[in-house]
């Protein structure tokens, strides 16, 4: 297995369309995905940044999250809850970048991606491809 990578961070803004296109204009950075929730996704072709509305409930605006890009998701589990720390969760079917959430013993949030942060790919594409992957072996 290859050396986990850091390739995506994530930061809350109360106005993503102006912080994307801050980044955009003053560092060359691409749109890849907006949503609906108005996320903004961008790369420099390596790291993907997303920019999340902050909303008053949540934590003020700044770092959210960071992200992982691993070989195997069950290695990395296995690792952590050594650490007794819990498993990480499966992300909800709108994230298309991440398949899991975890948190490290200081409380900060991170992402875990097998398929990375380069392509998008929700929780109904990901539990099929499992299945083929399941199918293979049996």
């Amino acid at each position: 297995m290859s050396k986990p990578k850091i390739r995506h961070l994530a930061i809350k803004s109360p106005d993503p369309a102006r912080l994307a296109a801050f980044y955009c204009d003053a560092f060359d950075m691409e749109i890849i995905l907006r949503q609906d929730s108005g996320a903004h996704y961008l790369s420099d072709g390596y790291l993907t940044l997303a920019i999340l509305q902050s909303r008053p409930e949540d934590s003020p605006p700044g770092l959210n999250h960071f992200g992982f890009a691993v070989d195997e998701a069950e290695t990395v589990s296995d690792k952590l809850q050594k650490h007794g720390l819990p498993e990480p969760k499966v992300r909800p079917s709108n994230r298309p970048y991440a398949e899991l959430r975890g948190m490290d013993p200081d409380g900060n949030l991170y992402d875990i991606s097998v398929h990375g942060y380069e392509t998008e790919e929700y929780l109904p594409e990901r539990t099929a491809k499992q299945g083929r992957k399941k199918e293979k072996v049996g």
